[in-house]
């Protein structure tokens, strides 16, 4: 079952989404609370009027399966879609699947974000596998170059476990460092977990052109985490990097 939010505040007055409230309330109502709590959040991390193309990456390996069942996943791409809203005036975030190989992006519409995890899993014909990120990092990649996107990418990654390709995950970060896409890895599991040790490491990765990683943890159970929380999260470390990238001529 999705978890059932706390209202959220109201916009604050200098807001300015890429998506009107209105436009939302029309489309996607379900998606108003977590809207106008991400807007809070853009608001609070210093980020209003910022543009974005927002993906996500979701991990497919076995031990997920739990909480594809439960609601978690689902729950994640709501958020990240009304992250979305404020940031893209598309209304669609590209999700990508990925266990030992990665599946093609699967366009999601706000407005058709009810059963949305479901009908992606469907359309690649995923199965259940092993833990490789990089497969699916360089299919973000490779989108993301071919739509001709003007704003940078922020990448929400999700996984549960350890990747199995850690040189080439390192490698990929460092090749891709001096392009406009930032990847915030999320962990579904406790944040001092074992299994995430080589996600806490990234910040001191070398031979990159800036930082362009970070990292958070949602708990073990990830719907019981509030969505201020989960977006806290999620943006803690992007203004950094927004700073480091204007500075080296990344983006403007």
């Amino acid at each position: 079952m999705t978890a059932t939010a706390a209202p959220a505040p109201d916009l604050p007055s200098t807001a300015k989404p890429a998506i009107s409230l209105t436009k939302l309330q029309a489309e996607a109502p379900a998606l108003v609370s977590l809207y106008k709590q991400a807007a809070v959040s853009l608001s609070k991390s210093g980020l209003d009027g910022r543009r974005a193309a927002v993906y996500l990456v979701l991990d497919h390996s076995a031990s997920m399966s739990r909480l594809y069942r439960n609601g978690a996943v689902q729950r994640l791409a709501e958020q990240s879609l009304a992250l979305s809203a404020n940031l893209d005036d598309d209304g669609t975030v590209p999700v990508v699947l990925f266990n030992d190989r990665s599946y093609s992006a699967q366009d999601v519409e706000i407005s058709e974000h009810r059963g949305a995890v479901e009908r992606v899993r469907k359309a690649c014909g995923a199965k259940f596998g092993g833990t490789n990120f990089a497969p699916a990092m360089r299919t973000v990649l490779e989108h993301y170059q071919a739509c001709g996107a003007t704003d940078p990418a922020f990448v929400i990654f999700q996984t549960d476990g350890a990747a199995a390709d850690r040189r080439n995950v390192r490698k990929l970060l460092q090749e891709s460092s001096g392009l406009p896409v930032f990847w915030q890895f999320v962990g579904f599991g406790e944040p001092d977990a074992r299994m995430f040790s080589f996600l806490r490491t990234l910040d001191s990765l070398d031979g990159r052109t800036v930082g362009n990683t970070g990292f958070c943890a949602t708990g073990k159970n990830p719907t019981a985490l509030s969505d201020a929380d989960l977006y806290a999260r999620l943006l803690s470390s992007y203004p950094a990097w927004i700073t480091a990238a204007r500075a080296a001529g990344i983006i403007r």
